[in-house]
């Protein structure tokens, strides 16, 4: 009997895992979301890609990685997610919500999976101004504030 819960209750884990995964890729300078356009995208250099909207072309969002200028030590890197439109900037140590070794596209794609799952952005890219607030809440370590300059 007990095995058979356990069974249901695997079987529950890995559906509702199938359920709220999405397939983000980015190809050609598109942000695609289960093979549907949702932003454009722009990679500057491999530590800054900037996010486009698909109605108005409007830059809505940008990516930046900061070494706080200690190219050799790696424990103060942060990154910066500024929401343009919304005049929001969000500073975070937590590069394992985004990184990934050597490969900055990839990275991005788990940065759109990141603001899917947090309602930042919904299914057709557009930026939720009530979600990006409580992302800002939630993730912001105020960095360039608390260093001394």
């Amino acid at each position: 009997m007990a095995i058979n819960r356990l069974f249901a209750f695997f079987i529950l884990m890995v559906s509702c895992n199938l359920y709220f995964s999405q397939d983000v890729s980015i190809k050609d300078d598109k942000v695609l979301l289960n093979g549907k356009q949702i932003l454009k995208t722009e990679k500057i250099n491999v530590t800054q890609y900037s996010f486009f909207s698909m109605k108005d072309d409007e830059e809505v969002l940008m990516y930046k990685y900061m070494d706080n200028e200690t190219p050799r030590y790696v424990s103060d890197d942060y990154f910066i997610l500024n929401f343009l439109t919304e005049k929001t900037k969000v500073e975070s140590t937590d590069l394992a919500k985004i990184a990934n070794f050597m490969n900055s596209k990839k990275g991005m794609e788990k940065l759109v999976r990141w603001l899917l799952k947090e309602r930042v952005i919904n299914q057709d890219g557009e930026l939720n101004s009530e979600r990006v607030a409580i992302f800002k809440e939630k993730y912001d370590e105020n960095i360039t504030q608390r260093t001394l300059r």
